[in-house]
């Protein structure tokens, strides 16, 4: 789950982080209103949406008056923002967050996330902050250190010292920077977090440190823990679709090919998806319907697929283990009827009650095409939709 930079930076001032003062509205007479508390010469208007790229896009503007800020914020608040990160459909901006400016005088880049390679918690630290990270990757690598730390309660002074070595701080600084990282450890770990990028992280010429721009990802399947963290979902910013598959329990994520994935198993829905590919089309979708997947669902996971009008035909690929493939097979025949599916639907069934699965489907009198491995369904549906 990922949240909007004004949050981020609440969070980062909870646990003891610095973050320049700020004030976020849904509207400008709210902006307009809220920004009176600020003490600042000049004003940094920044659009909230969940993508990176703002600053390119013409969602971050420094300000010199109130009224400059007015207008700014009338021609910011709805409007698209298409960066590298929200696709050529773009985001609309729907809220503002204003604080204010500071004073730089060196930029940094520093991140933590979760290393499942080596089951650590992993911080990337670079002193080229405000770019890319993936850019500053290809062009100057000896620029970026990754520390990986064990997971444990509280992160060690060596370890600290290790992550913000590449910042080159005096000794004021220096202090600051290990609190820093032990504040974002701590938050980590508490929140269950995946990911806490600072991109930039400055030292001002006050020689403070600032976290100048925040992003934070967070465990969808431990959020029960955090249930304030969950208050701060923002279902604007998420694809209706994925939404309307997280009621049911599915994992979705839609993609831009022309054959819809049903499958049980993220593996084997990766795998699917990779066979697709092999034989020379792209799948519309990744879609898990998970291990006991039920009609109900199976009938969900059809009108989502069906609800993507770039899907030509749709595989299906199950392996029965805790689920039977009896009791899928008669959901998809319902649900086949149900929605008067009038595209190539191909089904492969493999594992418990295969047998009995294949039965159903064969005798719906529906036009249904059975495929006798994974290899065999693949080829069949890109040869149906072509």
């Amino acid at each position: 789950m990922n949240i909007h930079e004004h949050q981020a930076k609440e969070i980062l001032k909870k646990y003891g982080a610095s973050v320049p003062n700020g004030v976020m509205g849904f509207s400008v007479d709210e902006i307009v209103e809220k920004v009176k508390k600020l003490n600042t010469q000049k004003y940094v208007l920044k659009a909230q949406i969940h993508a990176g790229g703002r600053g390119k896009a013409g969602g971050i503007k420094i300000l010199d008056n109130i009224d400059d800020l007015t207008k700014a914020s009338k021609e910011m608040l709805g409007k698209i923002l298409v960066t590298n990160q929200t696709g050529p459909s773009g985001k609309e901006v729907k809220r503002l967050y204003v604080e204010e400016s500071s004073k730089i005088k060196k930029e940094f880049y520093l991140s933590c996330l979760v290393d499942r390679v080596s089951s650590k918690i992993a911080f990337i630290s670079s002193d080229q902050g405000g770019m890319d990270i993936e850019e500053v990757a290809k062009s100057d690598p000896e620029k970026i250190v990754t520390t990986k730390v064990d997971f444990l309660k509280e992160i060690s002074e060596e370890d600290c010292k290790k992550i913000i070595q590449i910042f080159n701080l005096d000794g004021h600084t220096s202090s600051q920077g290990i609190k820093l990282i032990k504040s974002i450890y701590k938050m980590f770990i508490s929140t269950d977090a995946n990911l806490v990028e600072i991109n930039p992280l400055i030292l001002t010429s006050e020689n403070n440190l600032l976290c100048l721009d925040a992003k934070m990802n967070f465990d969808d399947n431990a959020i029960f823990r955090n249930p304030e963290i969950l208050e701060l979902r923002d279902l604007n910013e998420e694809d209706p679709t994925e939404i309307e598959a997280s009621k049911y329990d599915l994992a979705y994520i839609k993609l831009g090919g022309s054959i819809g994935c049903m499958v049980n198993g993220a593996g084997l829905a990766m795998a699917t998806m990779d066979i697709i590919k092999l034989y020379g089309e792209e799948p519309a979708n990744f879609l898990d319907v998970g291990g006991g997947a039920s009609k109900e669902k199976v009938s969900a996971a059809f009108k989502i697929i069906l609800s993507d009008k770039n899907v030509k035909g749709i595989l299906i690929n199950i392996f029965g283990g805790i689920m039977r493939c009896d009791v899928l097979a008669q959901g998809v025949v319902d649900a086949a009827k149900e929605f008067k599916i009038n595209i190539p639907l191909v089904v492969r069934l493999a594992g418990t009650n295969f047998e009995k699965g294949k039965k159903i489907l064969d005798n719906s009198s529906l036009d249904i095409i059975s495929a006798s491995d994974l290899s065999d369904a693949a080829q069949k549906i890109v040869k149906e939709i072509k």
